[in-house]
Formats: structure tokens, sequence, C-alpha cells
């Protein structure tokens, strides 16, 4: 499967791989409202980009990790914090322990790969009751290096068939996640989103590591891939003086289960909130 080619090279992916803003773990952890022996479970953790900043704020965490190479770099990652631990497992498959359930549930850019028949009926049930099921998105958006953008999309379209003509990045005010399975859970409240925006200045070997960490691009046959590196290599180092800007836009998307006692009903999404840049 497609999303097991993450754990063919962990250390590369922890290496390349960026972190989320602050100011979204701090609404996260802020909005999560978490009591002091509170629990947070969260699924596919890959080498800890969230997990570090959660556990660094004192959390308790469990995370389900599918891989194990991942697995193994993100225990190496949280070995200052005794209270986070990682469990190799795929979601579908893993069993909540006993006991009282998770005051937070999280998925940072990876709970597209779990089973969609599955994935929010498996957290909304982990959670306990009032607490918080949160996604963190992330989106490739238009700003940064915009010239370079526009210009990879030529070796995009030499070597990799399948990518669109004159494909372009999306205006971050055009992004709009789909909260469909959320809005449609009842055991869910109402969906809330709040956006963070980051940009990260890459060297050419920087985001070309980047790059190779990406499924559809390790999903090219190796000719291919090699091709498509060579020639945002040359179009960085050429054109753009050994170094590109790239803008992600981060969605971090909420609900809270409804105590089985009653509670508000779940709703439509609410309006999006966009910090200050």
């Amino acid at each position: 499967m497609l999303r097991d080619v993450f754990d063919e090279d962990a250390e590369l992916y922890d290496s390349a791989r960026p972190g989320y803003p602050p100011a979204l773990v701090e609404a996260l952890i802020a909005g999560a409202r978490l009591s002091p022996a509170g629990r947070v479970l969260e699924v596919g953790p890959g080498t800890g980009q969230l997990t570090v900043p959660l556990a660094r704020a004192g959390l308790r965490i469990t995370a389900v990790e599918l891989g194990p190479s991942l697995a193994a770099v993100a225990r190496r990652n949280l070995r200052p914090f005794p209270d986070a631990a990682v469990e190799v497992a795929a979601f579908e498959e893993w069993r909540p322990p006993p006991g009282p359930g998770f005051e937070l549930a999280v998925s940072a850019t990876a709970f597209h790969w779990i089973d969609p028949a599955v994935r929010v009926s498996r957290t909304t049930a982990a959670l306990a009751p009032d607490g918080m099921f949160a996604l963190v998105t992330t989106h490739h958006v238009a700003g940064g290096s915009a010239a370079f953008f526009e210009r990879v999309q030529r070796c995009y379209e030499r070597w990799d068939p399948g990518t669109p003509p004159g494909l372009r990045l999306a205006d971050e005010a055009t992004v709009v996640s789909d909260v469909t399975e959320l809005e449609d859970c009842e055991e869910l409240g109402p969906v809330g989103i709040r956006c963070f925006p980051q940009e990260i200045t890459y060297t050419t070997a920087a985001y070309l590591d980047v790059l190779r960490t990406y499924s559809n691009h390790r999903a090219l046959p190796p000719s291919a891939l090699g091709g498509l590196l060579d020639c945002v290599a040359e179009l960085i180092e050429d054109r753009h003086g050994g170094s590109v800007t790239k803008r992600y836009l981060h969605e971090l998307i909420t609900a809270r289960r409804v105590p089985p006692a009653g509670g508000p009903p779940a709703g439509r999404a609410e309006g999006r909130s966009r910090p200050s840049r």
C-alpha cells in the first residue's frame, strides 16, 4: 500500500519533514482543556513531528504508528519524555487500553491514510465523554517563492505524466477541508476550524529531501524520480540562488464528543479563524 512507503526511510522522514507552528500546538493544547492526569491519543505520529512538542508540554501520550521504523525513530525522539509511548499497529486493528477514555485524540497529516469506513468511529470511541477529536491537515498553497513553483511544473509535466498541464498551487483563501465525516458523526458536536500558515526556506538539498518523503514522488519509477529531482535541483540552483521558500497552510479541525447525558447536537462547520501573520 502507498501508505507503507513512509517507513522505507524513517531517518529521512525525520530530518526532512517540517514540524508544526508553535501557535497551532498551543491552540490544540488550550482547546483540549486537559485535566492534570488527562491522556492523549495520537494516530499516525510518524517520527514525532507533533508528538514531541506535545510531550514537551508535559502531556501523557499514547501514539499508534503503523510503520515500525518510523516508530523506532519516534521512540528515540521521545526518550526525554517517559509519559509518551509509541505502539506499533494499524489503527484499524489497535485496541485502546482499559479504563477512562482519552481526553484528546489527534492525528496530524495522517488521518487520510486510515480506512475511511472506521477512522472516525474508532477515534471517537476512544475518547472520554466531552473529549476532543482533533485533526491537523497540511496544504501546499501559493506563496513563498511563487516564481519557482510556477516554473517547476514544467519539471513535473516532463517527468510525471500524471501531472495536469498548467497545474498551480491554490490560494490559501480557497482551501476548504471536507469535514463531512465529523459533521455526520452523531457522537460529535460542532466542528471548528482554525488556520495556521507557515513558510519554510529550503536549500536545494533540503528541498530535494522533502520531495523524497512524499508518497507520490516515492511511487515514481526510479528513472523518473531521478530525472524530476535533477530538474528541480537545476532550477533552484540556476534561477533561484540555491534556495526556495515554501508556504504551508495547516488547519486545526476540532470537535468534542457529546457526553452521554446530552450535549450540543452535531453541527455544521464554524467559520475559519486566521491568526495574524
